[in-house]
């Protein structure tokens, strides 16, 4: 999957229509429709037997936070990052993070309920703001 390419072909035109009228696509990926074009290297085939209760978290949450990890952030081996909410996301970047090599991962959240599970996902320490009365920069600028 190249999400560095648009998701819908970008030649400017419309590939949906209603009575011979152009329907324009909701934030360039129309996926709030039944079937949608996309682009080829946008796409990823899921086997059938999967259970789709599982991988529909794929096309959102788990590639905008692994790939915010890996792609943009880049945290380079050895690094320390702070992941601010541990939800489905967060728990992705936490992982792209653990993938790029970062040995300390700071999990923030307001939930402590979440630190548990995000230490399966490579989160070291935690951060609860709540436990604070310094701002949580702060905190964490001091850890």
């Amino acid at each position: 999957i190249n999400t560095d390419r648009g998701v819908m072909i970008s030649d400017g035109k419309s590939r949906f229509s209603i009575d011979g009228k152009p329907i324009y696509h909701f934030v360039g990926t129309s996926t709030f429709s039944e079937y949608t074009v996309m682009h080829v290297g946008c796409v990823a085939k899921i086997n059938p037997e999967a259970p789709l209760d599982k991988v529909c978290v794929l096309s959102c949450g788990i590639s905008t936070g692994l790939g915010a990890s890996i792609n943009v952030a880049k945290p380079p081996k050895g690094s320390t990052v702070a992941i601010f909410g541990l939800g489905a996301v967060g728990l992705a970047a936490a992982e792209g993070a653990r993938i790029a090599g970062a040995s300390r991962t700071i999990g923030v959240d307001l939930n402590a309920s979440r630190f548990e599970e995000a230490r399966k996902f490579g989160c070291t320490e935690f951060v609860n703001p709540k436990d604070h009365t310094k701002p949580v920069q702060q905190v964490l600028a001091e850890m």
